[in-house]
C-alpha cells in the first residue's frame, strides 16, 4: 500500500512538471525595453535651473556673444578639460558638451568654429562666451561683446576623425598627469605610465619659491591624436590625466 501511494505521488509531481512547463513554454516572452542613455543633468546657477540638452541636431541661436581669457586661463572647464584661452572653444548654457558650433559675427560677417568644452555665460541675455582665440578672430575683442550666430555642425567624435583632426583643433597638446613635490613620486609616476603610453617626461616648474615636477606624456599636434591617448590612460588606471596646452 505505502508502494502504490509513493507511486503515485510520483506520477501526479510529473504530471504537474509537465503542465507547468507547457504553460510557460506557451507564454510571450516578455522583453525589457531598450535602455535609453540618461540625459544630461540639470544644474542651477543663481537659482536659476539650467537644462542642456541631450543633441544639438539643427540647433541654431541669435544673441550676444562674450569672451574669457587670462582670469580663467588654465583652470578646469566644465568637462574637466583645461581652459585654453589661446584655444578655439567656448561656453554654452545648455548646448552638449563637445558640440561643435560655427560662430558668425553679425556685425562683421567673420566666423570661427569652436568646440564647447564649458558652461556659461550667465550675464544679462549672453548666448555664448567665446575663448580669447576665437573672439580675436571673429574681432569682437575690442568691443567685449557682439551679436552672433551660432550654428551647431556636429560633435567632436563626429566631426574629428583621422582626415580632418587638424580642422579646428590643431595646437601643441600634452597630457598632464600631475604635479609632484617630491621627484621621488613624479619618478614612480614616470615609470608606470610608461607601460601604456611613450614619450613620458617630468617637467619641473617652481612656484612661489617651490620646485615642482609635472609628469607628462606625449607631444600632439592635434586635440583628438592627444584625447585618444588620455582614454588610454584612463582605461588603465590613472583617472586624473588631462588633456592641456603645452604653454602652460
Amino acid at each position: 500500500m505505502k508502494k502504490s501511494f509513493t507511486r503515485s505521488y510520483a506520477c501526479l509531481l510529473v504530471l504537474f512538471i509537465f503542465v507547468i512547463s507547457g504553460l510557460y513554454a506557451c507564454s510571450p516572452i516578455r522583453r525589457l525595453p531598450p535602455q535609453t542613455p540618461p540625459l544630461p543633468e540639470a544644474y542651477e546657477i543663481d537659482g536659476i535651473k539650467y537644462y542642456p540638452l541631450d543633441k544639438a541636431h539643427g540647433f541654431i541661436e541669435e544673441g550676444v556673444a562674450s569672451w574669457y581669457g587670462a582670469d580663467f586661463h588654465g583652470k578646469k572647464t566644465a568637462n574637466s578639460e583645461i581652459y585654453n584661452m589661446h584655444a578655439m572653444t567656448a561656453a554654452h548654457k545648455t548646448l552638449p558638451l563637445g558640440t561643435v558650433v560655427e560662430v558668425n559675427n553679425l556685425e562683421n560677417g567673420k566666423k570661427a568654429v569652436v568646440r564647447i568644452n564649458d558652461r556659461g555665460p550667465y550675464v544679462g541675455t549672453r548666448i555664448i562666451d567665446l575663448s580669447y582665440e576665437a573672439a580675436t578672430q571673429i574681432g569682437m575683442v575690442r568691443n567685449g561683446t557682439a551679436k552672433v550666430k551660432i550654428t551647431a555642425l556636429g560633435t567632436d567624435d563626429m566631426l574629428l576623425d583621422d582626415s580632418n583632426a587638424d580642422a579646428y583643433f590643431t595646437g601643441d597638446f600634452t597630457i598632464q598627469a600631475g604635479a609632484f613635490s617630491q621627484k621621488s613620486n613624479a619618478e614612480r609616476m614616470k615609470g608606470m605610465m610608461e607601460q601604456y603610453v611613450e614619450d613620458v617626461q617630468i617637467v619641473p616648474f617652481t612656484k612661489d619659491g617651490v620646485t615642482y615636477y609635472r609628469v607628462r606624456a606625449g607631444q600632439y599636434s592635434s586635440l583628438k591624436k592627444a584625447q585618444t591617448h588620455e582614454k588610454v590612460l584612463i582605461d588603465n588606471g590613472f583617472p586624473e590625466v588631462f588633456v592641456v596646452s603645452k604653454d602652460l
